[in-house]
């Protein structure tokens, strides 16, 4: 090889080894891992974490009914464990329901309210929700308290397109008295 070709080989070494240092490609490059999105809202007290909690709101070209039902839905952790007992969101609905009663967290073990079927379901909404808007939305633990979180509501689009509304309750059975 003449002096001048490794002169050149060199020089392109020298020119490509800070550009190949600062990459990070490589079997544990971050850009490998799949990180899916997360678009709700995330809260901690007193050892409880509720994460990418939101509302399910209406498909974009869905009903937007005032009076009706949406569903909740989120992620809890409790480092000692913990029992989520009520729910509340002022001024967006007249109550809050927790399906199945009453949800107890054990110690460093996630439990997921995630979809497709919520289990907690806010009742008689003041207003029609729209993607976009803000939730507050307070639950209450029995040890932890209560934590209060603003939640997104986020349209039953896109990755929640498969998730459920809440079930429309049955009108109660009544009994036919009899004619004398």
């Amino acid at each position: 090889m003449t002096r001048w070709k490794r002169r050149v080989l060199f020089g392109a070494l020298a020119v490509l080894a800070p550009a190949l240092a600062g990459c990070e490609a490589g079997f544990n490059a971050p850009t490998l891992e799949f990180h899916p999105a997360a678009f709700g809202a995330y809260a901690s007290k007193n050892g409880v974490s509720i994460s990418n909690a939101f509302v399910l709101g209406p498909s974009p070209s869905g009903p937007e009914v005032a009076g009706g039902r949406a569903g909740v839905f989120l992620a809890i952790t409790a480092q000692n464990g913990d029992k989520l007992v009520s729910a509340g969101a002022p001024g967006t609905a007249s109550a809050v329901q927790i399906l199945g009663g009453s949800v107890r967290v054990p110690a460093a073990a996630p439990v997921t309210l995630t979809g497709p079927v919520p289990r907690v379901v806010l009742t008689g909404l003041a207003n029609p929700l729209e993607a976009g808007n803000l939730v507050t939305l307070n639950l209450t633990f029995a040890e932890a308290g209560t934590i209060t979180m603003t939640v997104p509501v986020q349209p039953k689009a896109y990755e929640y397109a498969t998730f459920s509304p809440p079930a429309t309750p049955s009108p109660a059975a009544t009994k036919k008295k009899k004619a004398p």
